[in-house]
């Protein structure tokens, strides 16, 4: 078949030509424009016309569909993660904790696992058999990773790619594709107010002993309770209002000279390299709460007790501001006041749980006394009506009260149900004939 020299159309129409030069048949097809404004055109090749024209068509098609991936650099899986979180989801975007989370997610296992890999050609399958490798590593808290830990990667990953299917970086998520583990849902027990008492009680004979208080009555988390100032607590009104989310430190070295430690945070010269606090966590989370008269006894005792620590601290104090601190005044340590809860159930003699089994307990007690579900709403600041699932549990006591209830319908006594029936001759309940028809 004689092979004639096509022109390139001009118009920036695709175009199709066979080259003396190295015996091939090129396609090029206009697809977008550009950052520096020319004309993206792309190439492709082949041994014949006709496979060229396929090739031309389905360009022509994927761009008409905008599915056509952009021009540009080259992306790896590591070098695409890293700008992402380095410039697109880098707080205050995302909260800090929400950072971190995503920052764990891509160092220790998406980059070493998957991050040589070209951001175009990473397929399900690669993610898949990163998921089970992750799940068969051992940890230091149990013999292997949990699937929730595994789905954390996996919300990461998927987030990150979509961003780059937006940004034309790639024209689909592998990870929408991609089956991560299933994770099973833990029903949690929430503490029956026995038990509350009885961790309530065992709690007085500890410093800061109305921060669990606050946690098991009101629900707040763990941060809110350790970000409240005393600007926040009205004792006079009785109400307090949460603003903040107090943050887990992070910390970097700052000797000027190495001090053989190895982590940043054991450095005597340590720099702290995010905020003590952030905002809630979302808007819903920033509210007013009443607080029972019992607790605002209890603020004003721990209020009294805080003035005799500064006193005894003397020089040594730090004025925060903060409701609950150290001795010395400084904001607690999330994972000292942990550690703290974990001797309180103990002590408490009560069955172990988190501390975020707290927040569960007390949505519960507030199922149980019939509060509304908008003002539940309010108190433990959800933004929809579906945490209210997840939060409050339908406990022994629950059943006994609707079982009861169901029994007293059903089953009532046959002397009441006679009061409320025709007495046969034509009266009702209380004895009056009934009116004529």
């Amino acid at each position: 078949m004689p092979r004639e020299k096509k022109t390139r159309n001009s118009n920036g129409r695709s175009s199709i030509y066979y080259s003396e030069k190295d015996k091939c048949w090129h396609g090029y097809v206009t697809v977008g424009v550009k950052d520096n404004g020319r004309p993206d055109r792309r190439h492709v090749r082949g041994q014949s016309q006709s496979e060229v024209t396929d090739k031309v068509r389905k360009l022509e098609k994927e761009r008409d569909e905008g599915r056509v991936r952009k021009a540009g650099q080259n992306w790896t899986v590591e070098t695409w993660l890293k700008h992402w979180l380095d410039n697109i989801v880098a707080p205050p975007v995302v909260t800090e904790n929400a950072y971190s989370a995503y920052e764990v997610a891509v160092r220790v296992h998406l980059v070493p696992g998957i991050g040589a890999h070209r951001l175009d050609k990473l397929q399900p399958e690669h993610l898949e058999k990163l998921y089970r490798k992750i799940m068969k590593q051992k940890t230091k808290f149990g013999p292997t990773t949990s699937a929730a830990t595994v789905h954390q990667v996996h919300r990461t990953v998927r987030a990150a790619l979509n961003v780059a299917v937006r940004r034309k970086h790639l024209t689909g998520n592998p990870a929408l594709e991609a089956k991560a583990p299933k994770v099973e849902e833990i029903e949690v027990e929430p503490y029956t107010v026995e038990q509350v008492k009885a961790l309530l009680e065992t709690a007085q004979k500890r410093r800061n002993s109305v921060r669990w208080a606050i946690a098991l009555a009101l629900g707040l988390r763990q941060g809110e309770a350790l970000g409240l100032r005393w600007s926040d607590v009205n004792l006079e009104v009785g109400t307090l209002t949460v603003r903040r989310n107090r943050l887990r430190p992070k910390w970097q070295h700052g000797c000027a000279r190495p001090c053989g430690k190895k982590y940043g945070g054991y450095c005597p010269n340590r720099v702290p390299v995010r905020p003590e606090t952030a905002g809630t966590k979302s808007a819903a989370g920033k509210r007013g709460i009443g607080l029972p008269d019992e607790l605002v006894r209890l603020l004003k005792l721990h209020q009294a007790e805080q003035d005799r620590e500064r006193e005894k601290a003397a020089d040594l104090w730090t004025d925060t501001g903060y409701v609950f601190t150290t001795p010395t005044g400084a904001p607690l340590n999330p994972r000292s006041d942990y550690d703290e809860w974990k001797r309180l159930v103990e002590a408490a003699n009560v069955p172990d749980g988190r501390l975020h089994d707290a927040r569960h307990t007390a949505a519960t007690v507030l199922l149980l006394l019939r509060v509304a579900e908008r003002t539940v709403m309010g108190i433990m600041g959800w933004s929809n009506t579906a945490m209210a699932a997840r939060y409050q549990h339908i406990t022994a006591a629950i059943r006994r009260d609707v079982a009861e209830r169901v029994g007293g319908l059903l089953w009532k006594p046959a002397e009441e149900s006679s009061e409320t029936t025709d007495d046969g001759d034509g009266g009702d309940a209380t004895g009056e004939p009934a009116p004529a028809a």
